[in-house]
């Protein structure tokens, strides 16, 4: 089993006790929990964090993992700094598959270089010993819907310089011998 980085928001679930009929989890961050994946984050605040995961074995030793996270966060807005309240919704799935797992061989072409299609399914996780953490599944997840570049509401751009293509493009280097050649044609 391995042992949870306590600076991460961490809920474990044991393999065996996932059977082929899916079973629904519930996991919600308490106060140290929020502060935990606010320092995760790099985020200021997080105000709320729940999951609802529902698992169940896939093929055979597989695990598959469908839920939906919801979560406040408070962040700095990019232009004023001040706080942006950000409300994340997000769904998601993701299989695992024990790591000695015959499944868990990665495709490989004559070449020996592995193909992934973009727009096919994620290729399962892997996992060692007899717990798959689904809480940092579910913060992954979220993490992944943070707006990068958070802007206060209504926020106008008042102060800012706009520049015009048309005035903003150099001269070409070609329009002074463009003015050559008409000298010469006429001297």
């Amino acid at each position: 089993m391995t042992v949870p980085d306590k600076d991460l928001f961490s809920y474990e679930v044991k393999v065996s006790h996932v059977s082929s009929n899916p079973v629904t989890v519930r996991v919600s961050a308490d106060a140290a929990d929020l502060k935990r994946l606010g320092r995760q984050w790099g985020v200021p605040e997080v105000q709320s964090f729940e999951a609802e995961l529902v698992l169940g074995r896939w093929k055979r030793d597989g695990i598959r993992v469908k839920g939906h996270v919801s979560s406040a966060i408070v962040q700095e807005c990019v232009v004023t700094l001040d706080p942006v309240p950000q409300q994340i919704e997000e769904d998601f799935e993701a299989v695992f598959l024990p790591e000695n797992s015959r499944l868990a061989r990665r495709p490989v072409d004559g070449n020996g270089e592995m193909f992934l299609d973009p727009d096919g399914p994620d290729l399962p996780e892997l996992f060692t010993g007899d717990s798959i953490d689904v809480g940092a599944v579910a913060a992954e997840f979220a993490a992944l819907s943070i707006d990068a570049y958070p802007r206060k509401q209504g926020l106008e751009y008042a102060d800012h310089l706009e520049s015009d293509p048309a005035s903003d493009k150099k001269p070409s280097p070609f329009a002074v011998l463009q003015g050559l050649k008409r000298d010469e044609s006429s001297g």
